[in-house]
């Protein structure tokens, strides 16, 4: 029931926010509990959060939500009312005079399930996804917890912790059996490591996530009757079972009426391994009601925002009032990142496909070929451009600056690749040129949901990365609209630096104060496959970013005529190569170049400078 205000209940809206430790989600919705707007962005653990970074996140959500009525923000690590004061004060700061209901992230998720009903002596939130936690409210309103202290010191039964115990398992049965388990070999796929001793500098580094995105095999295989994997899930059910059950016992009596609870992304997206868990607690609470968590438990927050309000004296702030009064009065004529005006080509439909499926597979073939044809032409269209984007690299790289690639998905890929390509080819320190991709490392083979849609965490990259005026932003995005790859043009525009973004949406609409350095946008039509920017964006992305890098290498001085004379001969296919270049730019045999490589640390340019000071000078 809302009550009166100045402001009509139809026009209320209640902004509920969840901060986990994958990502963080808002949710705007009306007086009657019906969706209005979402955001997404990326992690938002209270304890890893400074107050600088709190207040960036809350901004970001505030520049898509400017004006509610009321918030509720649950976050992960909010333990104590310490911690619930910073949220409200980094809230006010974003959202003045707006009530807001701080607490953590376990609060909101037993939220949305509903209030406690009558017959209900208590209501235990069993959850299990990267962590694990056991949270309940009786009928009198106590509350119990058990679990929730972190992958070092909890975590029982969570993702986190099948992910270890699969790793662990897997090396313990390779050292007894002396044969790589099944498992084993999932694993390593997952991961794209070779070999099982590839493990240990992985997991040296692996981030908590990292490690529970492993659980997803360990599942995969149990489903296929892998006796390591059912091991490892049995002592898994039975960790949550204990802890449920111990939270139950300290609200409520055995005979007494629980409800269960079960969330968490483990427990939502593995329902086999969930029905377990729940006739394992029927059969040790007879008397219990057992279910998974029927909407997001961010709806938790939306209801909290909603009794915060409902508490409210009955009084709506006059600044509002105005505020909201000149918003209808003039509405605002600046067209938002998120309004790029006419359909990008990349998410049209192609006619010349319509009957893919039915084609054969040399049809098919010829198709597909007859479109990447086309990709030259339309990249020429667009070659003044990319020859200025060479100029600020070069000229970045010969003041000492650097080249960054910024994408999500197959876009962030091709950066990451390219950049990656650059150290052994032209002896760059890897420092040079960096790629750049929307959820991080586990991204490149993975998709990281929500990652691209975080333009903060883009702007967050090129603060860590210290990105200054002497360097190049490149801003890689198919269809042009990532909020990732903007955030990230935005921060590093800020800094002085010169950006680019590549794009194949010729009908982008960008603010000027949005405005980029330059911008490469070609247009290839729509893709092949709708929507699917691997193909003909991918492949133009990947002309594009060689040309940009190899000609900025040519303008440095590490090619001579078309020769890698920086090329790093790491191995003996390109030690070989190394001689042969030698040979060439010399005139020299076989034999005198090896030497001269050798003599020189396998440098090129040393062992030719060397050979020209024997008086060996170059060919013409």
């Amino acid at each position: 029931m809302i009550k009166s205000s100045a402001k009509p209940a139809t026009t209320l809206s209640f902004l509920g926010i969840e901060g986990g430790a994958s990502h963080t989600i808002a949710i705007l919705a009306d007086a009657h509990g019906n969706f209005l707007k979402r955001f997404e962005a990326g992690p938002a653990n209270l304890k890893l959060l400074t107050d600088e970074k709190l207040g960036r996140l809350f901004k970001s959500i505030a520049g898509a939500f400017p004006q509610p009525d009321a918030i509720g923000i649950g976050m992960a690590g909010a333990r104590a009312e310490a911690d619930w004061e910073r949220i409200r004060k980094a809230a006010a700061k974003a959202w003045p005079s707006v009530p807001c209901h701080a607490t953590n992230d376990l609060e909101t998720a037993l939220a949305a399930a509903g209030e406690t009903e009558r017959d209900e002596a208590a209501r235990v939130l069993v959850l299990s996804g990267t962590g694990s936690c056991c949270y309940g409210r009786n009928a009198k309103g106590q509350v119990a917890k058990v679990g929730g202290w972190g992958h070092v010191l909890g975590d029982k039964g969570s993702g986190y912790e099948v992910g270890l115990r699969a790793l662990k398992a897997v090396v313990f049965y390779f050292d007894r059996d002396g044969e790589w388990p099944r498992l084993g070999r999932h694993i390593l796929h997952r991961l794209q490591l070779n070999e099982p001793e590839e493990l240990i500098p992985w997991a040296q580094q692996a981030e908590k996530a990292q490690v529970a995105s492993l659980a997803t095999e360990v599942f995969d295989a149990w489903k296929n009757g892998d006796k390591i994997a059912a091991d490892i899930l049995f002592a898994a059910e039975e960790s949550l079972a204990e802890d449920a059950l111990a939270c139950a016992q300290k609200l409520a009596g055995s005979r007494a009426f629980v409800r269960f609870i079960l969330t968490g992304s483990v427990l939502l997206k593995q329902p086999a391994f969930a029905k377990r868990l729940g006739a394992r607690l029927q059969k040790k609470w007879p008397t219990a009601a057992i279910a998974p968590l029927e909407r997001e438990s961010v709806w938790g927050a939306v209801a909290l925002a909603q009794k915060i309000w409902n508490e409210q004296p009955q009084k709506i702030s006059t600044k509002k009032i105005a505020r909201e009064t000149k918003a209808e009065a003039a509405p605002s004529t600046a067209v938002s990142l998120g309004k790029f005006g006419k359909l990008s080509p990349t998410e049209q439909r192609n006619p010349r496909s319509r009957n893919l499926d039915k084609l054969s597979i040399s049809a098919a073939v010829k198709l597909m070929l007859s479109e990447d044809a086309k990709i030259p032409g339309a990249v020429l269209t667009e070659h003044k451009k990319i020859e200025k984007a060479v100029g600020f690299i070069s000229k970045a790289f010969k003041n000492g600056g650097r080249l960054f690639y910024v994408g999500a998905g197959t876009s962030g890929r091709l950066g990451v690749l390219d950049a990656s390509e650059c150290p052994p080819t032209f002896r760059t320190d890897p420092e040079l040129v960096q790629g750049i991709i929307a959820g991080g490392q586990g991204a490149l083979w993975r998709s990281v949901e929500g990652a691209e849609d975080d333009p903060l965490a883009g702007a967050r990259t090129m603060e860590f990365r210290g990105v200054n005026r002497r360097d190049v932003v490149v801003g890689i995005a198919a269809s042009g609209r990532t909020p990732f790859v903007w955030g990230a043009l935005a921060e590093a525009k800020k800094r002085g630096a010169k950006t680019v973004m590549l794009a194949f949406n010729p009908f982008l609409e960008i603010p000027n104060d949005a405005q980029p350095s330059l911008v490469i946008a070609p247009n290839l039509g729509p893709e092949l496959l709708t929507g699917s920017t691997r193909l003909k964006a991918g492949t133009a992305t990947k002309l594009i970013l060689n040309i940009f890098t190899t000609l900025a290498m040519v303008r440095i001085g590490k090619v001579m005529s078309n020769l890698m004379i920086d090329m790093n001969p790491s191995n003996s296919k390109l030690r070989d190569r190394a001689v042969r270049i030698v040979q060439q730019l010399r005139g020299v045999d076989f034999t005198t170049a090896q030497d001269a490589l050798e003599k020189s640390g396998w440098v090129i340019k040393a062992a030719c400078a060397r050979l020209q000071r024997g008086g060996k000078s170059p060919p013409r």
